[in-house]
């Protein structure tokens, strides 16, 4: 940012379970948080068409940049399964189709890894900072874990049922679904990629 901390900050996002999460991450942040849910102004439909969590977050970003005027963050992010070759990554929102909800996605992939002894899995998160004067930065974030072989828990959104942190700890068996908010976003990919954005801004947070 040219002037250091900005007052207003665009949420580059229209997924309500995503722009509920990061508020929860940046709730004390002394930034006011534009969103698509507190404002009136227009706001643009945003195609996601690369095969990166870069190339993605930078187009979402860079648009309602343009478009509002002011700074915006955006995040992409996906599920790695090593059994898959490191798929479906980038496309993990769109894995059973460009309009499968988290469920049907989930079922996929579940069916996908079936009969694989290889369960390693990690959440992979990278939010894109764009000024509307042209500065870019990028953050990232990784959760490990294992994939668990049926959902477990209603909390979060996504791969969360399935999600098996190694963070937890050795025999803590709970999935990303079924930890306490705080809890979760102490250890997943998108609240470190938050704190390593904090950072960038002179914001202190814990952790």
């Amino acid at each position: 940012m040219t002037g250091g901390l900005p007052e207003r900050i665009a949420v580059a996002s229209k997924n309500a379970h995503k722009l509920r999460e990061i508020a929860r991450i940046c709730a004390d942040w002394p930034v006011e948080w534009l969103t698509v849910e507190n404002t009136d102004a227009e706001w643009p439909d945003v195609e996601e068409p690369h095969d990166t969590y870069l190339a993605n977050a930078f187009e979402k970003a860079r648009a309602i940049a343009a478009a509002l005027g002011v700074p915006a963050v955006a995040d992409d992010s996906g599920i790695e399964v090593d059994a898959l070759g490191g798929g479906p990554g980038a496309r993990s929102a769109r894995y059973a189709g460009e309009d499968a909800t988290d469920e049907e996605n989930l079922s996929k992939l579940l069916e996908e890894v079936e009969g694989q002894k290889d369960r390693r899995v990690a959440y992979v998160c990278v939010i894109a900072l764009v000024d509307s004067d042209g500065p870019e930065s990028l953050f990232e974030g990784r959760c490990e874990g294992i994939l668990a072989r049926e959902p477990r828990g209603r909390g979060g959104f996504g791969y969360d049922p399935a999600f098996v942190p190694d963070d937890t700890g050795p025999g803590d068996e709970r999935t990303m679904a079924q930890l306490a908010p705080a809890e979760k976003h102490s250890i997943s990919h998108r609240g470190r990629a938050a704190r390593k954005l904090a950072a960038h801004l002179g914001i202190e947070v814990p952790g």
